[in-house]
């Protein structure tokens, strides 16, 4: 007889919140100072970095940044202690409003047993990033309880388009985000969700797994995107989600860009298989694209396939 596939676990009931109450920092005003942080990798273009820092003053900021950058010839920016002391007096200094990184790459999971988190819960602020930066906001969110920016680096500032830098600007000095309608959104599967907008990037993710801090997505809205994975590869990383169980904990999951690797239809088609009665959503813009809108991770949001609209909810203030 055929073989049959049994998907009942997919409908386990989802239970409780994904994290505790998210607090968000204060937004961002004119003149308030950026402290620019390497986590992860080395910058590799000083051009390209230097026209993003150049778009964070025309933008009406401040930054600060250390003065020799990290050599490009390593992957990871500095010794782990180096980058993890950089990123702590970058929080501790009150000047600092806000951190961006300076580029993504590898190396922030290497920093997590570094971390002091009574200081980031004490002094809340503002993370900003994405790819590997994916480890810090999850981690933030849950040992701080902070909301972060899942939004571009220094780096990729220069390919943003005019409209997500925008946003970002709107992004990181409202206390509102502003809803997000996305013209050529794909929508999966329909229906409208509610949840904590979490996650990031996919291999991020994945590598948190089996960890102390694996992150919960119970109730969530799960984003997920990723740069330069082949179609099995794709494959292979949701499929670790799907039997660690976290593609039956969201409420929702939205599709970023998978670009620079496989068919992105391969990883529609598998987050579909592996997930039963939510709403799915692919080709949102944000990612390793030009388009890369920048998304406040931890606060609520509402997935209307109807309108093809993110909504955001208010957070506590921090």
């Amino acid at each position: 007889m055929p073989f049959a596939v049994d998907r009942s676990h997919l409908l386990v009931p989802r239970q409780g919140p994904a994290v505790l109450p998210m607090h968000r920092p204060p937004p961002l005003a004119p003149g308030d100072r950026i402290g620019i942080v390497f986590p992860a990798g080395p910058v590799r273009d000083r051009e390209r970095f230097e026209t993003g820092r150049r778009i964070l003053h025309q933008m009406g900021f401040s930054t600060v940044c250390r003065p020799d950058l990290p050599a490009p010839g390593h992957y990871l920016a500095a010794q782990d202690e180096e980058r993890a002391a950089e990123l702590m007096e970058m929080w501790r200094d009150p000047t600092v409003r806000a951190l961006i990184a300076a580029r993504g790459g590898y190396g922030c999971l290497r920093l997590l047993p570094l971390l002091d988190f009574d200081l980031l819960r004490r002094q809340p602020k503002l993370l900003i990033g994405f790819s590997d930066i994916t480890i810090l906001h999850s981690i933030i969110q849950q040992r701080c309880g902070l909301v972060s920016l899942h939004g571009p680096v220094v780096a990729s500032l220069a390919d943003e388009d005019t409209d997500g830098l925008r946003h970002f600007h709107a992004t990181l000095t409202r206390s509102a985000p502003p809803p997000i309608r996305v013209n050529n959104l794909r929508v999966l599967r329909a229906g409208t969700a509610r949840g904590v907008l979490l996650g990031g990037n996919l291999a991020s993710i994945c590598s948190l797994i089996g960890t102390p801090f694996e992150p919960d997505f119970h109730n969530a809205i799960l984003l997920l995107e990723d740069v330069g994975e082949s179609d099995y590869r794709l494959d292979r990383l949701l499929t670790q989600l799907h039997l660690a169980g976290k593609l039956a904990e969201p409420s929702g999951v939205i599709l970023g860009s998978f670009t620079e690797g496989g068919d992105p239809q391969t990883a529609w088609s598998r987050v579909l298989e592996c997930t039963a009665d939510v709403p799915v959503w692919a080709n949102f813009p944000v990612g390793h694209s030009r388009r890369n809108l920048s998304l406040p991770l931890g606060l609520p949001v509402v997935m209307d396939s109807a309108t093809a609209t993110l909504l955001f909810q208010p957070a506590l203030s921090a």
